[in-house]
Parts: structure tokens; C-alpha cells; sequence
């Protein structure tokens, strides 16, 4: 789980817009990239991101 506060300050590295927890990953509002939250650390890496489908 992540600590409500850390995901108050989070952001999406590629747009810079809040990001939203979705399960086992962090939702960009924007831009929808998903980041992947391993061990409950957020993995905030572009390169690590999962892109929505309709920009694969």
C-alpha cells in the first residue's frame, strides 16, 4: 500500500499531472500512462510505464 501522503505529491514524469491508484499501479489523469507499484514502491519511470490502448 502506498502511503496517502507520498500519493499526494506523486506526479507523472512525462506530463506532470496527479497520478491515481488503480490496484497495483499509478494512473496518470492526463495521459493515462500506468506505473507499476513493485514491493509498495512506485516504479515512476517513463521507460516503465504502460501505455493506454489506444496509443500502442
Amino acid at each position: 500500500m502506498i502511503d496517502p501522503k507520498l500519493l499526494e505529491i506523486l506526479a507523472c514524469p512525462v506530463c506532470k499531472t496527479e497520478v491515481k491508484l488503480e490496484g497495483e499501479r499509478l494512473v496518470c489523469v492526463q495521459c493515462a500512462r500506468r506505473y507499476p507499484v513493485r514491493d509498495g514502491i512506485p516504479v515512476m519511470l517513463p521507460e516503465e510505464a504502460e501505455l493506454p490502448p489506444e496509443t500502442r
